[in-house]
């Protein structure tokens, strides 16, 4: 469900965020209202789990607040464009955020996306490699790659006066079997998270995705990753942990939970009213921590975001809000990683 708040020449995404006038056709991999009954199935802990958080921002503001420094978390997230080393003002952010983390030590986990210029079109294998293989050699200390930012998400439209047409597209299980290949070729020394895979309430689609992939990396007679990432929000803000269980089923290796949170506003289905998404997003973050630490097999947990929205952000799950103010879910965060001042006056939006 990744949204980047930042500003960016030609960037469908933050059209998403400005217009709230978007239909995404995965809608359904978080649609409906969150649910935490009393009969809701919850995880069991796991004596040996042991996991590192960290956080996913594309905002370099986060690594200078306080209120993060004193999480003292050693792993960060950030998702530049494939092309990002062939586009100077997606380099120029690449540079700035991958230098703020590093200079806060850090350790980088990049996961490439579609071109900010070109979103609807997929890149050829080789344009992929090429492109990649130029960030990788801009970037050395930077070791930890995925080949695409939620794979499965599927195709997004977007609504604009009353029209519709398509505005992002997603790689194929073939095509994600052939980036990861090639971005394997390109770094053979780093650390590459064979798919991320974004959940859903219903999750067959999720695990057919899966079962496609691995079939593909078979017939490509390449490496079967042995590091999976998920994006689990149906779960976490669902109060369930069936779906991110159906996957650690299906893939064989780590689980990094490589983007999820507590959502604070998520159009209607999801509303904020009166402060009552900060309220849900808190539990959800509460949860979160309950599932990451229910399988011995998941080794990281991102979360994402730090930089909230405000009342008209259609996807919202921000530890801070726009004005980077703390709210409960920081708190909750705050907490669990034993930070020093987590009795901080929360914001109320």
């Amino acid at each position: 469900m990744t949204m980047p708040t930042h500003i960016r020449p030609r960037t469908l995404l933050l059209a998403l965020l400005a217009s709230g006038a978007t239909l995404f056709a995965s809608v359904a991999l978080v649609a409906g209202s969150s649910s935490y009954a009393a009969g809701a199935a919850k995880p069991r802990a796991h004596a040996a789990a042991s996991y590192l958080t960290g956080i996913g921002d594309q905002q370099t503001e986060m690594f200078a607040n306080p209120l993060w420094t004193q999480l003292h978390t050693k792993i960060a997230r950030y998702i530049a464009p494939y092309d990002a080393a062939v586009r100077p003002y997606s380099l120029q952010l690449a540079r700035a955020w991958i230098a703020a983390a590093e200079a806060n030590h850090q350790q980088v986990l990049v996961a490439f996306y579609h071109s900010e210029y070109t979103p609807t079109k997929m890149p050829s294998v080789a344009v992929y490699q090429r492109d990649v293989q130029k960030f990788v050699k801009l970037f050395p200390h930077v070791r930890q790659y995925q080949p695409w930012n939620e794979a499965n998400r599927g195709t997004i439209v977007e609504i604009v006066k009353g029209k519709r047409h398509i505005a992002l597209v997603s790689p194929s299980p073939l095509q994600s079997a052939q980036y990861y290949r090639a971005l394997k070729l390109v770094c053979r020394a780093c650390t590459i998270v064979g798919l991320d895979a974004l959940d859903a309430p219903v999750v067959a689609p999720t695990l057919e995705y899966i079962a496609q992939f691995k079939h593909d990396i078979a017939r490509l007679k390449t490496v079967m990753p042995t590091i999976w990432g998920l994006h689990n929000y149906s779960d976490t803000n669902r109060g369930s942990s069936s779906r991110t269980r159906a996957v650690l089923a299906a893939v064989p290796g780590q689980v990094w939970l490589t983007e999820t949170g507590g959502i604070v506003q998520f159009g209607s289905d999801f509303p904020n009213k009166k402060g009552s998404g900060l309220t849900r997003a808190a539990r959800a973050l509460s949860y979160m921590f309950k599932i990451a630490g229910s399988s011995s097999r998941i080794k990281r947990l991102y979360i994402y975001d730090w930089t909230g929205g405000n009342s008209s952000t259609r996807f919202d799950a921000g530890l801070m809000n726009a004005k980077y103010e703390p709210r409960p879910g920081y708190v909750v965060v705050c907490k669990q990683l034993h930070a020093a001042n987590c009795n901080v006056k929360v914001a109320k939006n």
